[in-house]
């Protein structure tokens, strides 16, 4: 696969968020008087934009779907963005694709302030030519959004260049939007049905499969 441009999504692609953000909802639901014990219940919130999560699985409406992200952020700013674990093998595949001379970007709904604290404490920040995100009054938060965002800021006009690497349908979705080709991955939090559906032009079930795609 010839792209000059490898555009990954974070949660569920590069690291294993499930604690910190599953922790956070938690925290931002118990406000609601929603007390949720089971954080496996929580993992549809990996990956899609806070506030749709919110009103899609608990019925808020849009003032407190807004006010829950900053109830999560309470405790993700100061605990959660550090409960996190790195996927085996990402890091030997970032360095290989860096030395065959690929563009590393990272794409990702989280905020731009945690995206680069988490890849920085992963040391893996120095692997990316550029790592974009959401902003904190999210404005820009929407997948399809990011990734135009990270396309103008790197002055890429060739879109044919360009792919998407992530688990969820609203990568493969936001890639569909913004003009470029996408890749799911099954070692995340989508299912291959789900990436399918979606229109994934590729699927990889490891991170050693994803890597000799991208080589």
């Amino acid at each position: 696969m010839d792209k000059k441009y490898l555009l990954f999504d974070l949660d569920g692609t590069l690291t294993d968020p499930k604690e910190g953000i599953t922790k956070s909802v938690q925290y931002a639901l118990k406000a609601y008087g929603i007390i949720e014990e089971d954080l496996d219940k929580l993992c549809p919130f990996i990956g899609p934009p806070l506030k749709d999560s919110y009103m899609e699985f608990y019925g808020f409406n849009e003032k407190d779907a807004q006010d829950g992200v900053y109830k999560y952020r309470e405790y993700f700013s100061v605990k959660g963005w550090m409960e996190n674990k790195e996927y085996p093998g990402i890091d030997r595949m970032l360095d290989a694709l860096k030395k065959s001379g690929k563009h590393l970007m990272v794409a990702t709904s989280k905020p731009e302030l945690f995206a680069v604290k988490i890849l920085k404490h992963f040391g893996m920040d120095h692997y990316f030519d550029f790592i974009g995100g959401a902003d904190m009054e999210e404005t820009r938060v929407r997948k399809a959004d990011v990734i135009g965002y990270v396309l103008e800021k790197n002055g890429i006009e060739h879109l044919e260049d360009v792919i998407m690497i992530g688990d969820r349908k609203h990568d493969v979705q936001g890639a569909k939007e913004a003009g470029v080709e996408c890749i799911g991955v099954l070692y995340g939090y989508g299912d291959r049905a789900e990436l399918e559906s979606a229109g994934a032009d590729y699927i990889a079930e490891t991170v050693e499969e994803l890597s000799a795609m991208l080589l």
